[in-house]
């Protein structure tokens, strides 16, 4: 094998780990991490409102994937489906006011899992490994 595909065998891994670590922690609060993060990306968004190919974009996600995310999200009443008055083809999903409610609580949740989960290593290395992180995911 080589290093390259050594590098990328671990970077999987280490996210799948997290990734599972995260979802039993935030499941206290009914919510996935891609829940939690297509919220996120909502409440950072001008009136918490954004087209599902934007929110497909910004998340990863495929625009299929984002419409069944959303489903039983706007079940849950943690995001509406709002239109759009510039296009009537075009809906835009919003943040409702028990979706900020929820984020708020569950986002509690994810800081003190991250400072659980990354706190033994030294701010520098932090630092150094979001930096490469940021330069891979530039590279797209």
């Amino acid at each position: 094998m080589s290093i390259h595909s050594d590098a990328l065998l671990t970077i999987n891994a280490l996210n799948s780990q997290l990734t599972k670590q995260l979802e039993r922690r935030l499941s206290l609060h009914g919510l996935s991490f891609t829940e939690l993060q297509v919220m996120q990306q909502l409440a950072r968004a001008p009136q918490m409102s954004l087209r599902r190919i934007d929110l497909a974009e910004q998340t990863g996600l495929s625009a299929s994937g984002v419409t069944r995310l959303l489903l039983p999200m706007e079940k849950l009443h943690l995001v509406e489906r709002e239109a759009n008055p510039r296009d009537a083809r075009v809906s835009l999903v919003r943040l409702s006011a028990a979706g900020q409610q929820r984020l708020a609580e569950a986002e509690a949740t994810f800081h003190q899992s991250a400072d659980e989960l990354l706190g033994t290593l030294p701010e520098s290395d932090i630092v150094a490994l979001t930096g490469l992180c940021q330069r891979l995911l530039e590279r797209k």
